[in-house]
């Protein structure tokens, strides 16, 4: 499990269909091979590990439902190691399992900070609320409205700053994971047997 807070950006050095060798410095640290490092959102299990580099195994699977593929030699990237237990959950639960990919509309600064537009699967679009949150390339974000497919996130400069947000091109293909909540609240109230009472209005009239 992580935080979508991320911890540092690293770059690729080697990309195949099957591996990753990344350049790092911070994730490294205390991690050992078995262990979970997001990777653009995505959670791939380190096999090799260096004092600045780790390696890790990608999955056909892998390949086809994210935008990994689109990684190159040189590509910054997103990095945060799993979370620690008793550590501050700072964005919401995000678990590595990508959704579907999304595809960079637009990108304006506004003041110091930055208005981005991304298109997302119109499935995934249930999942997504006003002020709620999303995962993008690994970036816990909140949303700050959403429009048809179309979600719109203000990015305050810092995580502008210290990701590859900074690097997205209009059109870009980003890994999209959305509120896992969202999904087990629609797989509670689709129960045949739910008998609590709870019902997607009841749960929009107090306010969820």
């Amino acid at each position: 499990m992580f935080t979508g807070i991320i911890e540092e950006t690293g770059r690729v050095k080697t990309i195949t269909q099957n591996r990753i060798t990344v350049e790092a410095k911070i994730v490294t640290e205390g991690t050992k091979p078995g262990d979970s490092i997001a990777v653009n959102g995505v959670c791939l299990t380190v096999t090799k590990i260096g004092k600045d580099f780790f390696d890790a195994d990608i999955s056909p699977e892998t390949l086809r439902v994210t935008a990994l593929d689109n990684l190159k030699s040189g590509s910054l990237i997103n990095l945060e190691r799993a979370v620690q237990v008793g550590a501050r959950l700072g964005g919401h639960i995000v678990t590595g399992h990508v959704d579907g990919t999304g595809s960079g509309k637009y990108i304006k600064k506004e003041g110091g900070f930055y208005n981005i537009a991304i298109e997302i699967p119109s499935e995934l679009t249930k999942y997504v609320v006003k002020k709620g949150s999303i995962t993008v390339n690994g970036m816990s974000l909140t949303v700050a409205d959403i429009n048809t497919d179309i979600v719109s996130i203000a990015v305050i400069p810092h995580t502008f700053e210290n990701t590859n947000l900074k690097n997205l091109q209009v059109g870009e293909n980003v890994n999209i994971e959305t509120d896992i909540l969202a999904k087990y609240v629609e797989k509670f109230l689709s129960t045949s047997d739910n008998k609590s009472g709870i019902s997607m209005e009841f749960l929009m009239k107090h306010g969820f």
